[in-house]
């Protein structure tokens, strides 16, 4: 054979390796809301760390982790990339999944508007600047939160009822989406929100007057926040990927924190839209609102305080055992020297 005849010979063998690589790719549907502590999965696909343990993401975004249980239910997601909160609920319709990474905790603040933040002045307790507003304006504060089942709208609630004892009627609670929560804040259809970065750098980059009154951890001690969960059917068919998958997520989790720079125009690729800058972004990663962790294990004794707090409120029928909940094995050997 001549040497064009072998150069064809090799294109031809690189060409089925290529194809055979390619083939060997498992397409994974992925559920994400639209919140910072989705970082590490979108890092994951942008540095292309997805494709080396075997599987091409699939995005869909969702307004609210309750809505995208549903998607689990019906068998159209693999992996669901939201907060905790919902999937006690999944658990307890019989739904199998199986959380085998955090990502962020600690991340829902609470936003007052521009008719309200005035009230919240240093040494005036919460209650009572929720008090003083019903005072001023007859009317109760209303707060734009995510639906019941969530954590945004338990953590608010907690706050409001349980950290600060607010009166009941000085304040009401609005569930929505996360577009129609900034959307509200900003147009002043809502006094104060419950959110999450990038939300709290964009509302206060567009109007000043909007404060942050309450962090994560004075709403929800060690709140539990966004997790990386994988169906059981698909950990069934997939479960060396999924190891695979948890080495590049916490990879990601110390790529966040030692370089947010290169992490950046992913999130802004992904959650941006066009409409969000890079020195938002930036300074949404950077924000005190921003805690990555990637450890299931530290959030399973507030997952637990979560679920039994949302029973006490009716958003969930009965405490469901964590047991099968949590999987941290993978987190485990990812992390073993």
């Amino acid at each position: 054979m001549g040497r064009i005849g072998l150069f064809a010979a090799s294109l031809g063998l690189a060409a089925g390796v290529f194809s055979a690589a390619a083939s060997a790719q498992t397409t994974a549907r992925v559920g994400i809301i639209p919140v910072l502590g989705v970082t590490p999965i979108l890092v994951v696909d942008k540095e292309g760390w997805a494709k080396e343990a075997g599987f091409d993401l699939k995005f869909s975004t969702f307004e609210s982790g309750p809505l995208m249980i549903q998607a689990l239910a019906s068998g159209t997601l693999d992996i669901y990339v939201a907060g905790v909160a919902p999937l006690g609920v999944a658990r307890s319709k019989g739904i199998d999944v199986r959380v085998v990474t955090s990502t962020a905790v600690e991340e829902m603040t609470v936003a007052a508007g521009p008719k309200l933040s005035p009230f919240f002045k240093d040494g005036v307790a919460p209650a009572k600047a929720l008090a003083d507003f019903r005072a001023a304006t007859g009317k109760a504060a209303r707060f734009a939160t995510q639906p019941p089942g969530s954590v945004p709208h338990t953590t608010l609630v907690h706050w409001l009822t349980q950290t600060i004892k607010a009166d009941k009627a000085d304040y009401e609670v609005l569930p929505m989406g996360i577009d129609a929560t900034q959307q509200a804040l900003l147009a002043g259809a809502a006094d104060g929100a419950a959110i999450r970065e990038p939300t709290d750098t964009i509302v206060q980059a567009r109007n000043p007057n909007i404060k942050i009154v309450a962090l994560g951890g004075e709403m929800f001690e060690h709140q539990p926040g966004t997790v990386v969960a994988v169906s059981g059917a698909f950990l069934a068919k997939n479960p060396d990927g999924v190891q695979k998958l948890v080495n590049a997520l916490v990879k990601a989790d110390d790529l966040i924190k030692t370089n947010p720079k290169r992490v950046a125009p992913y999130v802004e690729a992904a959650l941006g839209k066009g409409i969000i800058d890079l020195a938002t972004i930036e300074k949404a990663l950077a924000s005190p609102a921003s805690k990555f962790t990637a450890d299931p294990r530290v959030i399973v004794d507030a997952t637990a305080k979560m679920q039994a707090y949302q029973v006490s409120i009716g958003t969930l029928d009965k405490d469901v055992p964590l047991d099968g909940l949590f999987d941290p094995s993978f987190y485990e050997k990812a992390t073993r020297k």
